[in-house]
């Protein structure tokens, strides 16, 4: 058997989500991680070190917050692998699907999460572009390639860690459990960044053995664990 890990990339910097009016510094570049994003990283990094010796295959979107979390994650391996740089792995184009918002909307995660809801499940069940130019077909079917992509790397003994981001990720593992593309959504929402899910590639496919783990990044006081 073969082992997928698919990571969300740790905390961005607003500019990732369409905020470029932000206010907070963007010490990775625009789109990239913040400090503390950094930080989940590396520790997610220790995480899978001490899980298995040897990555065989490494791969992110071309996002900034994402090649940057894969960088971070493969520094805590003494043999890592060269990046594989799949766009497939990006994630839907914001803020095409919630319209600008401003700073103070964003830092408003309640108002902000229900645009972005709404404007995804619109976008689910009237199949309109956003002005993103993909459709949502479109979207689950890139992913879908990007997921059979990794499986081949995922053969018999092999570890491939995939870093993505929350609505790419539970986009693959809603359609392996079976979940109706309208709760793909809510699914999405739950996801903390730098967090863990774990597929198992066998001779019948793949299966989700654990999703969005983050222990390793909270603690009794409160860790550093974030959903954007």
């Amino acid at each position: 058997m073969g082992v997928i890990y698919l990571v969300r990339h740790g905390q961005a910097d607003p500019n990732a989500y369409g905020i470029s009016d932000a206010s907070e510094p963007a010490p990775n570049g625009p789109g990239g991680l913040t400090d503390t994003g950094t930080i989940q990283a590396r520790l997610t990094g220790t995480l899978l070190a001490s899980l298995t010796d040897r990555v065989s295959a490494a791969i992110s979107g071309d996002l900034p917050r994402q090649t940057q979390t894969l960088a971070r994650v493969l520094g805590q391996f003494t043999d890592a692998p060269e990046p594989i740089v799949d766009p497939g792995w990006n994630e839907y184009e914001l803020p095409a699907l919630v319209g600008s918002a401003t700073t103070e909307e964003y830092r408003d995660g309640r108002a902000y999460q229900r645009r972005l809801d709404e404007g995804l499940l619109e976008w689910v069940e009237g199949g309109g572009e956003h002005g993103a130019g993909e459709t949502f077909v479109g979207f689950a079917h890139r992913v879908s390639d990007a997921a059979a992509r990794a499986q081949a790397l995922a053969g018999s003994g092999q570890t491939v860690v995939a870093v993505s981001s929350a609505g790419t990720i539970t986009r693959w593992i809603a359609d392996l459990l079976g979940v109706p593309p309208e709760r793909w959504p809510a699914m999405s929402r739950t996801m903390v960044n730098a967090s863990v899910s774990k597929l198992i590639v066998g001779r019948r496919g793949v299966s989700v053995v654990s999703f969005n783990e983050h222990a390793h990044l909270a603690d009794r006081d409160g860790g550093i664990s974030t959903y954007r």
